[in-house]
């Protein structure tokens, strides 16, 4: 099965649903008229299929290695690489200024979808520097962005995130790598991170980490940790890649999958780095990065999970076994368990798709549209955010391993390919924080306004449960129920909210999959028939979950740590 881009489903998810052509209305992105997405969009599909499907299965077969310290990437990786750099698809949302497209963001999501739908190993390479594009742009000096956007925007330089240390992984506050002022402007970075997505590579001419770090005499916890960028190489007078820095890969991972991607634990020994953002800032400035890369995350979760249906569905429909009931192909496709699955992992598919989308697209309206609405924007793009990258990683994780089980047992199989995706999406649950710290922050953080970006999106749900008639009252049953749970999580204990985090989310994303597949289907009657699957096959688990989310904690307490482990 060759990976073939779902553009007509992204295409009326970003049409009916999200409503997408309100972009092109506002001045910051008058350009992105409809024409121009198509024919955007169109490009990156067949950049997607063409050049980065076919190094899927070559990145798990030939891992990246570490070779006399040099890091060397899997076989075609640096001609995938740069079919995206030569494309512009990692500044696709960059500014113009340094060489950006300039485009939505909402439109750079679509093609990160197919990125990694396509490869996801090298689509993380892009996302990556994606991230150091955003937050160089908002935190650098002038003089960084006129050296470094330019170069990592066009592909020519790649650029990393570096958080973790052995000891300090959620608890970023921890961390112990250190920055000594040099006198002159600069600083000295020493010590160790480690979970370096590709921390070092064999295609760019220069790889720029961006780096944690504390400063002597500073206070304890986050409050005291900055943000540096230590380039490999550090630019000569003229910009170009000079002498190589302080600073090196000691080893790779050896990971469970994403084998194409190279994970480093990196050594810095007084690597020559510049401040980005002010003293103590590191936390703001990279928050910065890390939004971006949340929702980024959460598009790979859904990728995979558009990748996976693809494969499941077209093995079902060649495999024969047994006699089905229904006439039809003779295939497994026309058994009902099959179908269950294939419906299963279709309508959740398209649930993520619409969350993400529409995550992307309130950021881009927190940013473009009139001054007065701006604030209501963002706090809607905030609260999808934890939605978008725990619920999409989850279903993306959810969505390979169901296709795993449609193939049987060519699905253990590794040839297949049904394995690959299971494995590889694996992680997306973990890293840009676990799936249960965006469960907390969803509690936490996005309900401190009062809930009152939550109860917008509550009265969106309303309006399209008000148009659908008996899947609508459905719809708009749950509603009511995902409406008491979130006043109760308001009036909570610290404890009890974060007990019920996790279902509270997942209860999140399943009504929004329900309110979106309907507002769909209104606008395309072939669709209405998943819009109902979903309503009347997954909503019920929402309502389970409400249920587990408004427990509060003694539950979990009634066992002691003793009697867990007997």
């Amino acid at each position: 099965m060759t990976y073939r881009a779902p553009l007509g489903e992204i295409e009326h998810i970003l049409t009916h649903v999200v409503g997408a052509g309100r972009l092109a209305e506002t001045p910051l992105f008058a350009e992105a008229t409809a024409e121009t997405r198509a024919a955007v969009l169109g490009e990156a599909a067949r950049m997607a299929e063409e050049r980065l499907a076919p190094l899927q299965r070559a990145g798990d077969l030939h891992p990246a290695r570490l070779e006399n310290g040099v890091v060397r990437t899997s076989p075609g990786f640096a001609d995938g690489f740069a079919a995206i750099a030569e494309g512009g698809w990692i500044g696709i949302a960059a500014s113009p200024e340094h060489g950006g497209m300039g485009l939505p963001l909402t439109f750079g999501t679509a093609v990160n979808e197919m990125m990694a739908s396509a490869c996801l190993s090298l689509s993380l390479c892009p996302l990556m520097s994606q991230g150091q594009i955003e937050a160089l742009e908002h935190h650098a000096s002038d003089a960084i962005k006129a050296l470094y956007l330019p170069k990592l925007i066009s592909g020519e330089w790649t650029g990393t995130m570096n958080l973790t240390e052995p000891q300090a992984g959620s608890d970023v506050g921890a961390l112990r790598t250190m920055a000594e002022p040099r006198g002159d402007g600069t600083y000295a970075i020493t010590g160790q991170k480690i979970y370096i997505s590709w921390g070092d590579n064999d295609f760019a001419k220069n790889v720029c980490h961006l780096v944690l770090a504390r400063l002597p005499g500073a206070p304890a916890g986050t409050r005291g940790v900055s943000l540096f960028l230590a380039p490999k190489f550090i630019p000569d007078e003229e910009g170009r890649p000079g002498r190589r820095n302080a600073l090196q890969v000691v080893s790779l991972e050896h990971k469970l999958g994403l084998h194409g991607s190279p994970t480093a634990v990196m050594q810095y020994d007084g690597a020559l780095a510049w401040l980005i953002g002010p003293e103590g800032g590191g936390m703001a400035a990279m928050f910065t990065m890390m939004n971006n890369a949340r929702l980024g995350v959460g598009v790979e979760g859904l990728g995979v999970a558009e990748a996976a249906t693809q494969k499941a569905v077209a093995f079902a429909m060649e495999r024969k076994q047994g006699r089905p009931p229904v006439e039809g192909t003779g295939a497994i496709i026309d058994h009902p368990n099959i179908r269950r699955k294939l419906m299963r992992m279709k309508a959740l598919t398209a649930a993520a798709r619409a969350i993400c989308l529409d995550c992307a697209f309130s950021l881009d309206m927190a940013r473009a549209a009139p001054e007065a609405e701006r604030a209501g924007w963002a706090a809607r793009g905030a609260f999808l955010t934890p939605i978008a990258k725990a619920f999409s990683t989850d279903i993306g994780h959810e969505v390979a391993q169901i296709g795993v089980q449609v193939h049987g047992g060519m699905g253990f199989i590794e040839e297949t390919g049904a394995a690959q995706y299971a494995r590889d999406v694996r992680v997306t649950m973990i890293y840009e924080g676990t799936n249960g710290i965006q469960a907390m922050d969803l509690v936490g953080r996005k309900l401190s306004d009062g809930g009152a970006a939550a109860r917008g999106l509550l009265a969106e749900i309303a309006e399209t449960a008000a148009e659908g008639e008996a899947p609508g009252l459905r719809l708009g049953e749950a509603r009511a129920r995902l409406e008491a749970a979130t006043e109760w999580m308001l009036g909570a204990e610290a404890i009890d909210r974060n007990a019920g985090a996790a279902p509270y989310l997942r209860a999140w994303g399943l009504i929004l999959g329900g309110h979106y597949l309907l507002r769909g289907a209104a606008a395309d009657e072939a669709r209405l028939p998943l819009a109902v699957f979903h309503i009347r096959q997954l909503l019920p688990e929402a309502e389970a979950a409400l249920e587990a989310a408004t427990e509060g904690a003694a539950p979990l307490y009634a066992l002691s740590a003793e009697a867990l482990g007997a």
